[in-house]
């Protein structure tokens, strides 16, 4: 959502814009507004939660363009947060994978210093999908729903690279058992600060 841009092609409405007292900034802001509201009412639902990566290194503007959101924090071993990066990309090298996991993981653990939230581990939800998705729901102040861990009884519309998860294990259609955490002896030197930051080591 945060990657849409706003642009202002003439003086014209650039001047009409500041007589709104609205910058690009601003701007920008109304259309995420507007694109998120728009798809709130297709649903029917009263509350949209948005799980976009790329948030992640908006995260202050995302703050300040909805300042009562709620934010949950999804956490996982960064491990296997590297491993799904390299199996997603398989044109980037290792070597860049790890690179822009450590950038995102850097910014969640500011995010989370810096904003309230609960936090969800991805081993506790495939451990117990269903605790882990009523606690979130009690969080959102929305009602639970089995099908929420049965999501393959849904339609999801198309599973896409580049707009969601895309991978053999969402198309199960229900939630897979994770792997095994990685021993200390398994994690690489570059990645054990971020471990320690998210309580893995």
């Amino acid at each position: 959502m945060v990657d849409l841009t706003v642009g202002m092609d003439s003086r014209f409405a650039r001047l009409a814009m500041e007589v709104a007292h609205l910058d690009k900034r601003e701007l920008e802001h109304l259309l995420w507004d507007r694109v998120l509201h728009r798809e709130l009412l297709r649903s029917g639902k009263p509350v949209i939660v948005d799980k976009t990566p790329t948030n992640l290194l908006r995260w202050r503007r995302v703050a300040d363009c909805w300042p009562a959101a709620r934010y949950i924090f999804l956490l996982r071993h960064p491990v296997h947060v590297v491993e799904s990066a390299i199996a997603a990309r398989p044109r980037a090298t290792p070597t860049d994978s790890t690179e822009l996991v450590h950038l995102f993981l850097t910014q969640l653990v500011e995010a989370r210093q810096s904003l309230p939230g609960m936090t969800v581990r991805y081993e506790e939800l495939t451990a117990d999908p269903e605790a882990a998705t009523r606690r979130t729901c009690d969080y959102l102040g929305v009602p639970w729903e089995p099908t929420m861990i049965e999501y393959g009884r849904q339609d999801h519309g198309p599973f896409l690279q580049g707009i969601g998860d895309f991978t053999d294990r969402i198309r199960a259609g229900r939630v897979l058992p994770g792997r095994p955490a990685p021993t200390q002896a398994q994690t690489p030197e570059e990645l054990r600060s971020l471990c320690r930051a998210l309580g893995y080591l």
